[in-house]
């Protein structure tokens, strides 16, 4: 008798369990899927003397991204890579994001380019770590793909990508 007693009281608290913790979660997670296209406005390089080709650079990045709800925003990137020839681009940095209304997601990235007949294939994976406005203590991630193109007598880098934005925001 005892042990279904114990059983009844082991529920009651699991129901009440899940109904606090129920309450406690913030909303489900919203997602923005952007296109964005962006020009290198710098572009600083060194050659690390281990081998020919061998680049450690600084690059900002400039441009703008449309998204699937119509928002259209300004985008900034600022990171730090290492080319190494015949093995691709490995990059880290932020990509500022500012939409119409002033409001701000600030995210930090860690991005793989490899390169196939002078266009790179870029894939990327970042957090979310800061907004401002109605993007005040945003959590999320962000993934990307996209297509590079190198410097060139013709122009700067430039980078067209594919985002999403995956978060939460506290409730009101």
């Amino acid at each position: 008798m005892a042990t279904k007693k114990e059983m009844w009281v082991l529920f009651r608290i699991l129901v009440i369990s899940a109904w606090v913790l129920g309450s406690a979660i913030q909303v489900g997670a919203e997602t923005l899927k952007c296109k964005s296209i962006q020009t290198a406005i710098k572009d600083e390089r060194m050659e690390v003397s281990d081998e020919k080709g061998h680049l450690l650079g600084l690059q900002r990045m400039e441009g703008l991204a449309y998204c699937e709800n119509g928002e259209i925003l300004k985008m900034r990137s600022d990171n730090i890579f290492d080319f190494v020839p015949g093995k691709g681009t490995q990059a880290i940095g932020y990509t500022f994001f500012t939409f119409e209304d002033g409001s701000t997601i600030i995210n930090r990235f860690q991005r793989l380019v490899v390169f196939e007949g002078g266009i790179g294939s870029a894939k990327a994976s970042s957090e979310l770590i800061k907004g401002t406005g109605r993007f005040e203590r945003i959590k999320g991630t962000s993934s990307s793909t996209g297509k590079n193109f190198p410097a060139s007598k013709e122009g700067p880098s430039r980078a067209f990508t594919d985002f999403t934005l995956t978060y939460t925001l506290p409730t009101k």
